[in-house]
C-alpha cells in the first residue's frame, strides 16, 4: 500500500509543509468564489453566453501578467512577490463581498473584479511553483505536485458543494467573505519563508520588460518536449473543459434551480473528485520515467471521458435519474487522467528548466494552465448557446482525442521523454 497511495515525504520538508496546509482551507475558499462568480451571473441573466465571458474577461490578465509575473520571479525575492499578490487577493475577495452584500447585481462590475483577482493570481501562481524546486529534492517534486494538487482538488469538490447548497441560504456575499478570511492562512504561510531570491547565474541579470519575457519564450526552442507539453495541455483544456456549462446543464438537462442545487454541485465536484482519487493513489507516480508517454495516454482518457459525458447529455430530458450519475461517474474518471497529466508536465517542467529561467517558464505554464480553460469558457459557452450542452461537450471531448493523437505523432520526441537519470533516485 505504501508504494500505491501518495508519496508523503515533502511533507517533512517545514516551508513545504506549512503551505500545503494552509492551501487545505484557502482552496476552499477560492472554490467557492470560482463557483459563485458564473453563478451569481448566471443567476442574472439565465445566459451561458454572458457566463462565458469570464474566460475572456479572465484571459487578458493570465496572459499579461502571467508573462511578466514570471519575469518578476527571476528576479526579485520570490518570497516577497508572494506576500504581495497574496494580499491582493485578499482585497480582491473583499470587494466580491461588497458588491455581493450591497445587491448590485452588475455583471460588468462583476467581470471586472474577476479581472483583477486574475492578474493577481497570474502573478502569484509561476512565483509559487518556481518556489518548490529551491525547497525540495528533484527527486520528490512528483510527489510534492501531486500532493498540491490532491488537497487543490479537494478544495474543488467541498467549495462547489458548499458552493451549491449554500448560496440559496446564505447568498453570494458570504461565500466571497470566507473567500477572503481564508487566505490570511496562505499569508500565514508565505510570512515564514526564508528570503528566495533567484540564483545567480554567470550571464547578465534577466530584466523585468519585454525583452526578458522574449529570452523565456526563446528557452524553449531548445525543449522541444516542454513546448509540446504546453501544447498538449492547451488541446486538453481549450477543447475538453466543460465546467462553464455546468450551470446551464443542472438547470436545462437535470431539472436544476437557475441560482444553485445539489445537481450544479455534483457537476462541479465531480472533475476535483476525480482528481483526488487519482491523488490519493498517486504514489507510483514517482517511479514513472516515461513522463511524455504518460501524460498522452492521460489526455486521451480525459478527452474520452469528456466525450462519454457530453453523450449522456444527448439522453438528458429534465430529469436527472439515470443519465446524471453517468455524467458524473465520467467526468470522475476524466479529473483522475487530468490530474496525473499535469503532475507530469509541471515535474517535466520544474526539473528540465534552470533556476535562472524557471519563473518565466513558470509564467508561460500559469498561463497555459489557467488560459487554456478561460478559452474553453468562451468557446463552450458560444457552442452551447447556438447547438446545446450535448454537442459543445462530446464534440470538445472528441477534439481532445484526436488533435492528441497527432501531437504525439507529429512530435514523437515528446512521447520518448525520459525523467534525467540525475534526479531518479537509487
Amino acid at each position: 500500500m505504501p508504494r500505491i497511495l501518495a508519496d508523503t515525504r515533502p511533507l517533512a520538508n517545514d516551508d513545504f509543509r506549512h503551505l500545503w496546509i494552509a492551501n487545505i482551507v484557502t482552496v476552499i475558499g477560492a472554490q467557492l468564489t470560482v463557483v459563485a462568480v458564473p453563478m451569481q451571473i448566471y443567476s442574472i441573466t439565465e445566459n451561458s453566453a454572458y457566463v462565458g465571458l469570464t474566460g475572456l474577461f479572465g484571459l487578458v490578465p493570465l496572459v499579461g501578467f502571467g508573462l511578466w509575473g514570471g519575469a518578476l520571479a527571476d528576479v526579485f525575492d520570490r518570497r516577497k512577490i508572494l506576500l504581495v499578490t497574496t494580499i491582493g487577493l485578499i482585497a480582491t475577495a473583499f470587494l466580491f463581498f461588497a458588491q455581493a452584500a450591497a445587491g448590485l447585481n452588475n455583471v460588468w462590475l462583476l467581470l471586472a473584479l474577476f479581472s483583477v483577482q486574475q492578474a493577481f493570481f497570474a502573478v502569484n501562481q509561476p512565483t509559487r511553483s518556481a518556489v518548490l524546486p529551491r525547497i525540495l529534492p528533484l527527486a520528490q517534486l512528483p510527489a510534492a505536485n501531486s500532493l498540491n494538487m490532491t488537497v487543490m482538488q479537494a478544495g474543488a469538490i467541498v467549495g462547489p458543494l458548499l458552493g451549491g447548497l449554500l448560496v440559496p441560504v446564505l447568498g453570494y456575499s458570504m461565500l466571497y467573505l470566507f473567500d477572503g478570511l481564508s487566505l490570511l492562512t496562505t499569508l500565514w504561510a508565505v510570512w515564514r519563508l526564508p528570503s528566495l531570491r533567484p540564483e545567480q547565474t554567470d550571464g547578465p541579470r534577466p530584466g523585468v520588460g519585454l525583452r526578458s519575457i522574449i529570452d523565456g519564450l526563446g528557452y524553449l526552442r531548445g525543449q522541444p518536449a516542454l513546448l509540446i507539453s504546453f501544447l498538449v495541455d492547451l488541446i486538453a483544456m481549450v477543447f475538453g473543459m466543460p465546467r462553464i456549462l455546468f450551470p446551464q446543464m443542472a438547470h436545462e438537462n437535470f431539472g436544476g434551480r437557475t441560482d444553485g442545487g445539489w445537481q450544479v454541485a455534483l457537476l462541479f465536484a465531480a472533475i476535483p473528485l476525480g482528481a483526488v482519487i487519482g491523488g490519493v493513489f498517486s504514489g507510483w507516480v514517482s517511479r514513472i520515467s516515461r513522463q511524455g508517454l504518460a501524460v498522452v495516454i492521460c489526455v486521451v482518457i480525459w478527452g474520452l471521458a469528456v466525450a462519454v459525458a457530453g453523450a449522456g447529455l444527448f439522453f438528458a430530458d429534465g430529469d436527472w435519474f439515470p443519465v446524471l450519475p453517468i455524467v458524473v461517474v465520467a467526468l470522475v474518471v476524466g479529473g483522475a487522467a487530468d490530474m496525473v497529466s499535469s503532475a507530469f508536465r509541471m515535474t517535466m517542467l520544474q526539473s528540465a528548466a534552470d533556476d535562472a529561467v524557471r519563473g518565466r517558464l513558470q509564467g508561460i505554464f500559469t498561463v497555459v494552465v489557467a488560459g487554456g480553460p478561460r478559452l474553453a469558457d468562451v468557446g463552450h459557452g458560444w457552442v452551447a448557446a447556438a447547438a446545446g450542452t450535448a454537442v459543445a461537450t462530446a464534440g470538445g471531448g472528441l477534439a481532445v482525442v484526436v488533435l492528441t493523437v497527432v501531437a504525439a505523432i507529429a512530435v514523437p520526441v515528446f512521447v520518448r521523454y525520459r525523467v534525467s537519470p540525475a534526479i531518479e533516485e537509487v
